[in-house]
């Protein structure tokens, strides 16, 4: 994608090439899920599918693209669906984007005790304080990782912060997608 610097590293890119793709639906999307797979080995391994994702003239060293897959079913539990996940060996790494809502720190020492996991998501929906954001974690077989953020009330791609621990719960359970 356009926007993505190009002296960041391959999966860098490809967190915000994600970013920026999903950014282009708009907000209140749902969860969506991405196989990451190395680019030169896509174009050599299946090259008609190369040439309808638009790779046949990506430089060689492009590194990762994202592939979305089926839609993310909406009456489950993400932590439930992702430990059903089993990637092939030709998927390099995975990544998820999701929307949700977001306390700064200095909002914690607030959290009402022994709320049910309704409760809480109701409590902090109306806190003055909450801010929506989208996250696009992405992990690899090897164990890199790389997360992107990008708040509602600043959306814009100089706007994303980008950083291998932002999410470290979801990076955890992406990682986990690749174990056996």
């Amino acid at each position: 994608m356009s926007n993505t610097p190009m002296a960041a590293s391959p999966l860098t890119r490809a967190v915000l090439e994600i970013d920026e793709y999903v950014s282009g639906l708009g907000w209140d999307q749902p969860a969506r899920l991405f196989a990451l797979v190395d680019t030169a080995r896509l174009r050599a391994q299946e090259p008609s599918l190369a040439a309808q994702l638009g790779l046949e003239d990506e430089p060689e060293t492009a590194g990762l693209t994202p592939i979305e897959q089926e839609e993310i079913p909406a009456d489950s539990p993400l932590d439930e669906f992702l430990a059903t996940i089993a990637w092939p060996d030709a998927v390099t790494g995975c990544a998820l984007t999701v929307e949700r809502l977001m306390l700064p720190p200095s909002a914690e020492s607030g959290v009402p005790q022994g709320l049910s996991e309704k409760k809480l998501a109701r409590w902090v929906a109306e806190h003055p304080e909450r801010q929506e954001v989208r996250m696009t974690v992405a992990v690899l077989r090897d164990g890199a990782r790389e997360s992107a953020l990008r708040l509602r009330e600043k959306d814009s791609p100089a706007e994303v912060l980008t950083g291998p621990d932002l999410v470290p719960g979801l990076a955890q359970a992406l990682s986990a997608t690749f174990e056996d």
